[in-house]
C-alpha cells in the first residue's frame, strides 16, 4: 500500500515541526526551503529535503509535486511568497493544498485562491492555551467551527462514582460524552450510560462552546 506523500514548503519553526512529525508518523515527506542551512538541518529527519525557490515554477515542477497527496505552504513572514507558492501548487495539480496564514486578510486571500485548508498556528495555539489556563479541568480543546468544540475534561470528585446516566450531560447541558479514558488506561469509545466515571478520568465531550462551558462549571473542582 502506497504511503501518503507530503511536500512541506518552508522549514521554519512551524514547517520543520510539522514535517518531522509527519515523517515520524510514517509518511513520505519532501521538505523544501530556499535556506540551505535549514535544509541541511532537516535532511536527516525527512524522506527528502531540497533547496529550492518556491515561486520558481520550473524548479517546483521538476520536483514532481503534482504527484504529491498534499502540499503544505508553511512560509512565514513573506506573505507574497506564501500566496504565489499556493497558486503554483494548485496550478501544478497538487491534490490538497494547506497553507499557513499569519493574519485574517492573508487567510481570506488563501481561501479565495482555492487553498483547501488554511491554518493559523499561532492564533489556534493561543486560543487553546487560553482555554486551558481559564478552566482548570480542561485538558485540551479543539474548535470544530465557530460554534462547536471537542474538549477533554478531567472528571472531578463532585461526579466521582456516578454513571454517565446520573451525570446526564446531554439532557442537562446539551453536550455528549463520546469517549472516556479511565485513569487506569482503559479507553471506552461511545461509552454506555452505565459506565462509571471516577475522579481524574478524562471525558471527551462534544457540543457548543456554551454547553461545554456550563458542563465544566457544573462539575466544578
Amino acid at each position: 500500500m502506497r504511503k501518503n506523500q507530503f511536500a512541506v514548503i518552508g522549514l521554519g519553526r512551524f514547517g520543520a515541526s510539522l514535517a518531522r512529525e509527519l515523517y515520524q508518523l510514517g509518511y513520505e515527506v519532501l521538505g523544501i526551503d530556499r535556506d540551505e542551512e535549514r535544509v541541511s538541518e532537516m535532511s536527516p529527519y525527512l524522506t527528502h529535503a531540497v533547496v529550492a525557490e518556491s515561486i520558481d515554477e520550473e524548479a517546483m515542477r521538476s520536483l514532481g509535486l503534482r504527484n504529491f497527496d498534499c502540499g503544505v505552504v508553511a512560509i512565514g513572514s513573506d506573505v507574497q511568497a506564501s500566496i504565489m507558492t499556493a497558486i503554483l501548487l494548485k496550478d501544478l495539480g497538487v491534490k490538497t493544498v494547506v497553507a499557513k496564514a499569519v493574519s485574517k486578510i492573508h487567510g481570506k486571500v488563501l481561501h479565495k485562491i482555492g487553498v483547501d485548508r488554511v491554518v493559523f498556528p499561532e492564533r489556534d495555539m493561543g486560543i487553546r492555551v487560553a482555554h486551558q489556563l481559564g478552566t482548570p479541568n480542561l485538558l485540551d480543546y479543539i474548535e470544530l467551527s465557530s460554534e462547536y468544540t471537542i474538549a477533554e475534561l478531567r472528571a472531578t470528585v463532585r461526579i466521582a462514582g456516578q454513571t454517565l446516566r446520573q451525570i446526564n450531560p446531554r439532557a442537562r447541558f446539551g453536550c455528549s460524552v463520546v469517549a472516556l479514558f479511565n485513569k487506569s488506561g482503559k479507553v471506552s469509545i461511545a461509552p454506555s450510560a452505565d459506565d462509571i466515571v471516577d475522579a481524574d478520568d478524562v471525558m471527551v465531550v462534544i457540543g457548543t462552546n456554551d454547553q461545554i462551558e456550563r458542563f465544566e462549571e457544573a462539575i466544578g473542582s
